[in-house]
């Protein structure tokens, strides 16, 4: 209680509040990010979903929907499925009064796209007949929705198009659903024999529904089924809440979304946030160094000096840290909602606000506040009075010896894990990418005051050989190299992130647009918004004029990389491609680098090169990894190619893939056009199977795939970079107005209003021009080996981007200085 009650403090916040307000904007920003970022690392931590239609069924069993062992796991690409014999198992159970099989997979009538399931789980879901009766085989039951569609009675006909073409079937019955049992589509059932046989992966199962008998509780029975699956390890019994993640697979990835933006950005964006503050603090008690200094001389102690920071930072940051929350609570409630609507976090999933998060910012805040303060009033509190007054007179330029040090070793460590990128590939050297800013931005920060002189003396050599405005500003920078420092971090900060996260998305994507443009060689593409079957390949081969038509299904497949418990599962794109090697030659130039595509066949794959490099495999080695559905495969390489990055970065013959994914649709159908054909009458003939395009069409629906990516990166660029920014413009401001005697002078010894304000200009532009400077060095050490690694070329940087960047960092330093300038000296006159 008597650090809030010391006098010193109050005083100071009460009759010279400005000399807080920057800190206490500082601490605010922090403690939005912080808080924003810890509420979506917990909703992750906690994210459920409500079961909807297994609602209605007390236990069931489904398969983890993670791949590998516990610390290595990654979620599967597709639904990992059971084993179809479980049903038995879990039906002679005892207490269990019956069991049923639960698939859910695509089909199509027309361009309509409907969800199907097998009969046999309907009494399960809360599906009952209104109409007719229950389907045979070669019969469908409708849900109202899909009825009125197909404007389709019990008795009449209707055509469905499955994965392997299209069928006939009879409408034996119409379907009522609980409101918790609808989809949120139409809705067809067939047989459960015919659902299995459709789906493509008849021998497995992606639930098993169980009804206790009466008089058994539905954790007894959970207790039981666990004890007869025992030497099922792949399967998991659910009960209660577990329902909902049983019939959502996608929890899994958004559980990783959330928890990677929540701890592995936030946990970058904290330390920014936290190292800006602390410096803003830093130069607010440094710029009362005069105060302390007369204090010293008046008679106070160094403990008195400590216990006034410490009050201050007690009385300014829990107040500017739950102000901070309430920003950070909104800008999470936006990105999750973002999240949600591109498809990443599933519609049941809610955001968790809870009070840790909100407490752990401020307290952040609070503990960066303190520290940074202490550690900024230690030297002129322990030092003799008199050499406080001289050393307040005249900025000292003397970094201490461990912050030395610890520069040195920073830079040191940014310059080792640059070396380690460079020598890594693909997505080991994207991962090493913060670590090398932040081990630069560290450095920048540890030995601000030798590049603050540097860039002074650097950059002050053409102001020198100015006008009487541009040599005082290169004499003020060479005079005050820690003001300087101050201003210039919080820019390089901004300026190096905003390019990092930025500039490698933008590489990845011209590298990928390269590659799909020379890569697809196909002259017409075919697509349908819900896939194509796999008989539209065959009836586009028998089109006159038409030389090879390939069948693309695109997915993910998981292989695993590195040894022992360094380990981990990583997704590669993949394509499950049908007809020969020679075939896809004519459609898709691969760049093949070493083997051959015509031994592309069962048992064999074809890799990306990059990707073969880090897994260290070769043409004829075994690649082993898991398939969509975390099946196990280890098929022969038989090829490795260039361009990955652009198509995709392993490819298999379809059959290979298609009974391991929930959709078996083709992606596309790429056609070449045999040699003298009329290329407009063979798209014509095409027509009837989907929208026929050209190569472009390949590549924009593939770009919308990456649109998820790149938003996260803008987003991410826009939270680090902004902050930092508003840090930067924040630091100015605070330095110009310590600045107003300095300022008067100048006005009383003679010179002009607008040559004052012209020396505040050069000033400004000297600290952008070392900020983004710097901040564009660290960008490029950092992309460089990034992008090398993960598309063998250098990094792009739009030049409209860049230059964006840079407008927006001088209109910055000019109007956080100029603007203080122009109000200063109103208020010297």
């Amino acid at each position: 209680m008597r650090l809030f009650g010391n006098g010193l403090a109050r005083a100071a916040v009460r009759f010279k509040p400005a000399a807080f307000v920057g800190t206490f904007i500082a601490l605010v920003l922090a403690a939005a990010i912080v808080s924003a970022c810890g509420i979506l690392l917990e909703s992750g931590l906690r994210a459920t979903v409500p079961p909807g239609r297994y609602a209605h069924t007390p236990v069931v069993l489904t398969a983890h929907q993670r791949v590998g062992s516990q610390e290595e796991s990654e979620p599967a690409p597709d639904r990992v499925r059971l084993d179809a014999s479980l049903v038995a198992t879990a039906a002679r159970t005892p207490g269990a009064a019956a069991a049923a099989p639960d698939l859910t997979f695509p089909v199509r009538r027309g361009d309509a796209a409907l969800t199907a399931h097998g009969w046999g789980s309907a009494p399960f879901t809360g599906a009952a007949l209104a109409v007719g009766a229950a389907p045979r085989d070669g019969e469908v039951v409708l849900d109202p929705a899909a009825a009125r569609a197909a404007q389709a009675r019990p008795g009449g006909r209707i055509t469905l198009t499955t994965a392997d073409g299209a069928h006939r079937f009879r409408v034996s019955g119409i379907a009522r659903t609980s409101p918790q049992g609808r989809t949120g589509g139409p809705t067809v059932w067939f047989t459960d024999a015919r659902a299995r046989a459709l789906s493509g992966h008849p021998a497995t199962v992606d639930a098993v529904l169980v009804r206790p008998r009466p008089g058994t509780t539905p954790g007894a029975l959970a207790a039981r089924l666990e004890r007869a699956l025992k030497n099922a390890p792949a399967a998991r019994v659910c009960t209660g809440e577990g329902r909902g993640a049983a019939e959502e697979p996608g929890l899994e990835g958004a559980r990783e979304v959330l928890e990677g933006i929540g701890g592995s950005f936030g946990g970058v964006a904290t330390v920014v946030a936290l190292f800006t503050t602390a410096g803003t603090v830093a130069l607010s008690v440094g710029q009362r160094g005069r105060e302390i200094a007369l204090l010293r001389a008046i008679g106070a102690t160094p403990r008195q000096i400590r216990r006034s920071i410490a009050a201050e930072a007690l009385l300014v940051a829990p107040l500017a840290g739950a102000l901070g929350t309430l920003p950070g609570i909104g800008l999470a409630h936006w990105w999750f909602g973002q999240l949600r609507d591109k498809g990443a976090i599933p519609a049941g999933v809610e955001l968790s606000v809870s009070w840790i998060p909100l407490v752990s910012a401020v307290g952040a805040g609070l503990l960066t506040a303190l520290l940074a303060g202490l550690a900024a009033a230690r030297r002129p509190a322990r030092i003799k009075p008199g050499q406080a007054l001289g050393e307040a007179a005249a900025e000292p330029f003397r970094p201490g010896v461990v912050r030395t040090l610890l520069g040195t070793a920073a830079l040191a460590g940014g310059c080792v894990l640059a070396g380690v990128a460079a020598s890594s590939s693909g997505e080991d050297a994207a991962n090493a990418a913060l670590g090398v800013v932040m081990l630069f931005m560290l450095a920048v920060g540890l030995l601000g005051p030798f590049v603050a002189r540097g860039c002074a003396w650097l950059v002050g050599l053409p102001l020198r050989a100015g006008r009487a405005p541009a040599v005082l500003a290169a004499a003020n920078a060479r005079a005050n190299a820690r003001r300087l420092a101050s201003a210039i971090t919080p820019l390089v900060l901004a300026m190096a992130f905003a390019s990092t996260l930025v500039f490698l998305h933008t590489s990845e994507d011209h590298a990928t647009a390269g590659q799909r443009r020379e890569g697809v060689v196909a002259d017409h593409v075919v697509s349908a918004p819900g896939g194509l079957p796999a008989d539209a390949t065959a009836r586009a081969g028998r089109v006159r004029g038409v030389a090879a038509a390939v069948g693309v299904l695109r997915t993910g497949v998981l292989v695993r990389k590195g040894s022992g418990d360094g380990a981990w599962m990583e997704t590669a794109s993949a394509q499950g491609v049908s007809g020969t090697g020679r075939a896809l030659a004519a459609v898709q130039d691969l760049d093949v680098r070493t083997g051959g595509l015509d031994a592309l066949g069962r048992d064999a794959v074809a890799v990306d090169a990059g990707l073969a490099s880090s897994l260290g495999v070769e043409v004829g080695d075994r690649l082993r990894l898991s398939l969509p559905d975390g099946s196990t495969a280890a098929p022969r390489v038989v090829a490795t190619y260039g361009r990955g990055l652009g198509l995709a970065q392993v490819t298999l013959p379809r059959a290979a893939l298609v009974s391991h994914v929930t959709s078996g649709f083709d992606s596309h159908v790429l056609v070449r056009d045999a040699k003298g054909a009329d290329p407009a009458a063979v798209a014509a003939a095409l027509g009837p199977l989907g929208e026929v395009t050209g190569p472009g069409g390949y590549a924009a629906a593939r770009d919308e795939e990456n649109e998820l990516n790149a938003w996260a990166n803008t987003v991410m660029a826009a939270v680090l970079g902004g902050f930092a920014a508003v840090a930067a413009a924040n630091t100015l401001v605070m330095t110009v107005l310590d600045r107003r005697r300095e300022l008067a002078m100048l006005r009383l010894i003679g010179s002009t209003r607008r040559q004052v304000l012209d020396m505040v200009r050069w000033e400004a532009l000297l600290v952008v021009t070392a900020g983004v400077a710097l901040g564009t060095a660290i960008a490029l050490v950092t992309l460089v080996p990034m992008a090398r690694g993960m598309t063998g070329e250098g990094p792009y940087l739009p030049p409209l981007t860049y230059a964006g960047f840079v407008g927006a960092a001088v209109a910055l330093g000019l109007l956080a200085t100029g603007l203080p300038a122009r109000a200063g000296l109103r208020h010297g006159r």
